[in-house]
């Protein structure tokens, strides 16, 4: 991506509201993505406990969610293929945070 694709990202929202406008085939797939990522409990759930926090780790999900970390490497893996969180491998465990732009895009989309 160019420096002018980016300046232009950046000046412009990522998606127009699905009430205010109809979608383009990108911004439809890229909105699906990230609701459907949202669909599960289990993963609504964990983004609302990283979200709320300025980073959480992996370790600090299972008890909470009351599952194993199998369960919860599988859910950080949806969210983050979504684009709804971002992490980075400390030893043995991922620390996650939240990407605020996406999740905004999200909200923006359902806002006439």
């Amino acid at each position: 991506m160019t420096q002018k694709q980016i300046a232009v990202l950046a000046a412009e929202p990522c998606c127009a509201s699905v009430l205010a406008a109809p979608l383009d085939e990108d911004e439809a797939v890229q909105l699906a993505q990230g609701f459907a990522a949202l669909a599960d409990p289990v993963r609504l759930r964990m983004l609302s406990m990283i979200a709320a926090s300025d980073e959480v780790c992996s370790c600090d999900l299972l008890e909470p969610l009351g599952k194993a970390q199998p369960t919860v490497s599988h859910h950080t893996k949806a969210l983050a293929d979504a684009g709804l969180i971002v992490g980075e491998k400390r030893g043995r465990w991922v620390f996650w945070r939240a990407v605020p732009e996406r999740i905004d895009a999200l909200r923006r989309s359902l806002t006439p």
